[in-house]
């Protein structure tokens, strides 16, 4: 089950995994169905990461769309019972947080079809996010609970989950990563953005990149609130002083944008195949794109700044030094073992981080263990081993 363009990337390598294992394995295949909620997109907005990710086209498309929590969730698990009790499986996984994976959990659940949730234990201990709430209860009613972390671990066992149900897989989201390093290579999103300052020579592939900072922000807790955006806003206009920044803005964060009247504080760059983007000394407003571009342009970055929870995990794979524009993390591993540091949404903060980024003082991580691009492979020899049990 996906629902989110997160989701597709953590979906992406157990896919291909499980085609993998059908190719080799003796006993008869496992047959999957790929549903799609379309919880955040509608499939043709997303088809992008579909192709990025060589996933196969949706199997069943729900067509949700938004709405308040309650509804959007309502929504999902009515449609989502009707596929369960027609396609009768044996098993639902859900991956990630949102809306979606709550949902298709609850349904399985009161259905009595297993459930493995993709991405447990991961715990921010703030319930004013949403996304906490899914995943304290995804996780207290899930049979298979596959964490990225041994501090996803211990917070499973904390709330009481038997150590049966609890296996540490690592991070699939990074399995995707590194499949898709040497693909990425060969997009030309720093070409369209002008963001290649010379070539080296006429036989040599090697140029230069302007430094720049990537920016990407959507959580309601900074963009909903006109007070916090602003504050956010005015410390990044600080910084683009220094350094370009550079945002592919959400749709939502674009909306409050508008409807704050915040338009000034933004350069919007128009993206042509065939004209070159002018990148300013401010705050550069750019049009969304696929992932591979979106890796390419991540990769060669000074630095990030966002408030997402997957970007903190690829940013300490590709050693970018990364600021959280949050108060807190349900990935504090990016902290202790990678580039991430947290500096909520004070402008001083932010400012004095990123100056020392600029200054070449940002943060060096490791990859931590696990993070080895091989999630996927050991959470479907796991389910392979207790279907293939449960058979005999």
């Amino acid at each position: 089950m996906v629902g989110a363009r997160p989701n597709f990337i953590k979906i992406a390598p157990l896919i291909e995994r499980l085609k993998v294992t059908n190719k080799i394995k003796k006993n008869k295949d496992i047959n999957y169905i790929l549903v799609h909620t379309g919880q955040h997109y509608q499939y043709e907005m997303s088809k992008v990461f579909f192709e990025d990710l060589e996933l196969p086209k949706p199997d069943i498309y729900l067509r949700i769309g938004s709405g308040s929590h309650a509804l959007q969730t309502a929504r999902i698990m009515s449609a989502f019972e009707k596929v369960c009790v027609q396609e009768k499986p044996d098993l639902v996984v859900v991956v990630g947080d949102v809306n979606s994976t709550i949902a298709c959990t609850l349904v399985a659940v009161k259905l009595k079809i297993k459930t493995a949730h993709i991405e447990a234990g991961l715990r921010s201990y703030d319930r004013s996010m949403p996304e906490e709430i899914n995943r304290i209860l995804t996780d207290s009613i899930s049979d298979y609970l596959f964490t990225t972390c041994e501090d996803a671990n211990e917070n499973l066992k904390k709330e009481g989950v038997d150590e049966k149900r609890i296996f540490f897989v690592g991070n699939v989201m990074i399995d995707t990563l590194i499949k898709s390093k040497e693909k990425a290579k060969n997009s030309c999103i720093l070409e369209s953005l002008n963001l290649i300052n010379h070539w080296h020579g006429f036989l040599n592939s090697d140029y230069v990149v302007r430094d720049y900072a990537v920016l990407t922000l959507h959580r309601p807790s900074n963009v909903d609130n006109k007070e916090t955006f602003q504050r956010i806003i005015e410390a990044l206009r600080e910084i683009s002083k220094h350094i370009p920044i550079v945002f592919p803005v959400h749709p939502r964060t674009l909306k409050m944008i508008n409807t704050y009247s915040f338009q000034d504080y933004f350069f919007f760059c128009q993206m042509s195949q065939r004209k070159k983007v002018n990148i300013t000394n401010s705050i550069n407003i750019i049009d969304p794109f696929g992932y591979l571009d979106f890796l390419k342009f991540m990769s060669h970055s000074k630095f990030i700044l966002t408030d997402s929870g997957g970007i903190q995990e690829e940013s300490t794979i590709l050693g970018i030094p990364c600021l959280t524009l949050r108060e807190n993390t349900e990935r504090p591993i990016t902290i202790t073992e990678g580039t991430n540091t947290l500096v909520g949404c004070d402008p001083t903060k932010i400012l004095e981080e990123s100056i020392n980024i600029i200054n070449g003082n940002g943060k060096k991580g490791r990859m931590p263990n696990l993070w080895d691009g091989r999630a996927a492979e050991r959470i479907v020899k796991i389910l392979v081993e207790n279907y293939t049990n449960q058979q005999t």
